[in-house]
């Protein structure tokens, strides 16, 4: 248990860093006017989770172990958004399509109103 649970802390380590790096290196390229070095992290993380689950599922050439300590780890850390992603797209293949609206707009939204009531608090603290 504790071994599994030391790949999970190392995998996001990495996961950690490469966000910031990545991010950090377009956002230097295109400019502050806009987030891309946030877009950028999270269209390679939702590309890269989709590769690793089928080649993990699909393809078998990935255990499950490691599957779940990249995914939780390592994705986890780079971007939550390729989660939200993948579970979107689950509802959407399963002709889920109140859950999957709700679950799409609601993360939005919730994510939205926690940014603003976080900085407005901020404000006054």
């Amino acid at each position: 248990m504790w071994q599994k649970l030391a790949w999970i802390a190392l995998a996001g380590a990495g996961g950690t860093l490469s966000r910031y790096a990545l991010s950090g290196l377009v956002q230097n390229l295109c400019g502050a006017s806009f987030p891309w070095g946030t877009w950028v992290v999270n269209g390679l993380g939702c590309f890269l989770f989709g590769m690793i689950w089928a080649l993990a599922e699909e393809r078998l050439l990935i255990t499950g172990e490691i599957r779940f300590i990249v995914l939780t780890g390592f994705m986890g850390a780079f971007t939550t958004f390729s989660t939200f992603a993948f579970e979107a797209s689950q509802f959407l293949r399963d002709s889920e399509w109140l859950l999957a609206a709700i679950h799409l707009i609601g993360q939005n939204s919730l994510g939205l109103v926690c940014v603003f009531l976080g900085f407005t608090i901020s404000q006054i603290i």
